[in-house]
């Protein structure tokens, strides 16, 4: 079923026949796209890091269980081919062939079991029930990078997730900070704190669907959990901020990768627009997650 916005039309393979379950209501569509106009903005919020950013068109829900089903029901044959998912202006940064063999299973079973971190944690189930608008959690960098190139997309830069979450130049604090610089953050914000427990008293319950937190949590151009709920891969690896910034990305070989945005279970510090989390690239960690980056 093609995804229509703007009066254009797309395939999107994660969502074909896929009801309009997701969103606060739980009547939109979980491949809904929002666009992010480009711009110059601090990374971080620190003035020693500026870029600029093309515009683009990110995912406003994380990706759901039910959104992955589909790619692990065309695996193996969805995964990606040498070069994909690449950004258009960033020479180098599609996917590697090499990265196949040690990094993707080889057959629909082991890939099943793989992306089973934790049992008590995990959101992935292998037949349909209530899980399909949970975003997904238990994949490495190297499965999510996969899914966005086989969904037509691409893993957002460190510098275009950081600019959506902080606004652009509004320079965020959160990415619903309204005044930019208010620190407000609660449970009807972000699903964060394990609400509010405590991270000891974290429970699978504490996951909540896409979008839960949907009007008051959304950024500036409308996106849903940029702080809470899960943290996101990017595509950058875990080393300084590159410089210049003008469509930029960390591409140089590192063992991990840049997360952002703080999950179910991360304090306040780490939801904030200004905080670099970092995961080894090929761990499946129980509150991390995804969102793709689209062409506008």
């Amino acid at each position: 079923m093609p995804l229509c916005a703007v009066g254009t039309c797309t395939d999107r393979l994660s969502c074909g026949g896929l009801p309009e379950t997701c969103g606060p209501e739980g009547n939109e569509r979980c491949c809904a796209t929002m666009a992010v106009p480009g711009g110059t903005f601090e990374r971080g919020n620190d003035t020693a890091f500026p870029a600029t950013v093309s515009g683009f068109e990110l995912d406003r829900f994380e990706v759901t269980v039910g959104r992955f089903r589909r790619f692990v029901d065309a695996y193996p044959e969805s995964r990606p081919t040498a070069g994909a998912g690449a950004h258009p202006q960033i020479p180098g940064s599609g996917w590697n062939s090499a990265w196949d063999e040690a990094n993707l299973p080889p057959d629909p079973a082991l890939f099943r079991s793989s992306i089973r971190c934790n049992s008590s944690y995990s959101t992935w189930t292998d037949t349909p029930d209530d899980n399909e608008q949970l975003p997904m959690n238990c994949i490495t960098w190297y499965v999510a990078f996969a899914f966005c190139a086989w969904d037509g997309g691409r893993l957002p830069t460190e510098a275009e997730w950081n600019y959506a979450a902080a606004g652009g130049s509004e320079q965020r604090v959160f990415p619903w900070s309204t005044p930019p610089s208010s620190t407000t953050l609660d449970v009807d914000h972000a699903a964060h704190d394990c609400l509010p427990g405590g991270p000891t008293l974290c429970m699978y319950a504490h996951m909540k669907p896409v979008g839960s937190k949907s009007p008051l949590g959304d950024g500036r151009w409308g996106h849903a959990d940029l702080a809470g709920n899960m943290s996101e891969w990017t595509l950058d690896s875990y080393l300084s901020y590159p410089a210049p910034c003008a469509d930029c990305a960390q591409l140089t070989a590192h063992g991990e990768r840049i997360i952002r945005g703080g999950g179910w279970n991360d304090g306040s510090s780490r939801l904030s627009t200004s905080s670099r989390g970092h995961y080894p690239a090929n761990d499946n960690g129980r509150a991390i997650g995804i969102r793709c980056v689209r062409a506008p």
